[in-house]
């Protein structure tokens, strides 16, 4: 039997809060389908009672690959002879420091969520988006979220900027070997959205009594300013949500507010420059 119209059901990590909840808003609201990943019970019933019918929540931890099984088990049973129609990766973990003191377990967590994570799902969720002999719908597509963080390097985040940097290898990698069953890779880069995540902060207290604890917490403060600053999630849901309709899309997306300054700017410059313009702002330049 040839393969049927394109699914219109989609599974999307992470989306308790922030880009994750935007995105599955915008797509329920334009008749998708959204099966979406939660760690939490609760956060699930949430989200039902607020998207409705059309949300399904998936109880599982990106870094649990029995976890992930039995969720695309989940949805396997749900499609029925349907197929998936996307995988949109949106979790993810920022844990910051110095890169000589922060303790190694954080650095990797980053590695393990925001990179081994995203390819554990992936492979997963494949052959339901159409990596297999006998697809039963139209190949679907998969949107990785990473971030201006996965070309711009900034001091204090050395995890994140190298899980981020690895995402982008990854993603145009499996673009490219996923040629052979038609499903399109697509990377979308945000700059800062207005999450409820620059209300957590990070723990700087184990830096207290060293040479980086000042320019630590002026740069955490910088940070959580301007990210305070950036698109609100409903915005950026929508911006998302016509990335993956886009009939021709790109294979990648910058969506970063005041794009000049954050962007392009810093990608212009000579490393050299953008190194002294960086040291003074935080103070790290003698």
């Amino acid at each position: 039997m040839p393969p049927q119209s394109p699914s219109r059901s989609v599974v999307i990590t992470g989306v308790s809060t922030g880009i994750g909840w935007a995105t599955a808003k915008a797509l329920v609201a334009r008749g998708y389908r959204v099966f979406g990943s939660v760690r939490k019970n609760e956060d699930g019933e949430r989200l039902t009672r607020e998207f409705g019918a059309n949300f399904v929540p998936l109880v599982f931890d990106v870094t649990d690959s029995a976890a992930i099984t039995a969720a695309r088990q989940q949805v396997q049973k749900a499609l029925g002879t349907e197929g998936l129609g996307g995988l949109i990766n949106n979790s993810g973990v920022a844990a910051g420091g110095p890169l000589l003191l922060q303790d190694p377990a954080l650095f990797r967590r980053n590695f393990e969520v925001n990179v081994f994570g995203l390819l554990a799902v992936t492979r997963e969720f494949a052959p339901l988006l159409g990596a297999t002999e006998y697809p039963q719908s139209l190949p679907g597509r998969i949107l990785n979220i990473s971030s201006v963080a996965g070309k711009l390097a900034v001091p204090f985040m050395g995890g994140y900027v190298s899980s981020k940097h690895a995402v982008e290898g990854l993603s145009h990698v499996l673009r490219r070997e996923l040629l052979l069953y038609g499903i399109d890779v697509i990377i979308v880069g945000p700059g800062a959205v207005n999450t409820p995540i620059w209300d957590k902060g990070d723990d700087i207290g184990p830096y207290r009594n060293t040479p980086y604890f000042k320019p630590l917490a002026g740069f955490l403060a910088y940070f959580v300013k301007e990210g305070k600053k950036g698109f609100p999630p409903e915005e950026f849901g929508e911006k998302i949500a016509t990335i993956f309709e886009a009939e021709k899309p790109k294979t990648r997306y910058a969506l970063v507010p005041h794009k000049f300054a954050g962007w392009v700017l810093p990608r212009w410059l000579p490393d050299r420059t953008l190194d002294k313009l960086i040291g003074k702002q935080t103070g790290l330049l003698k």
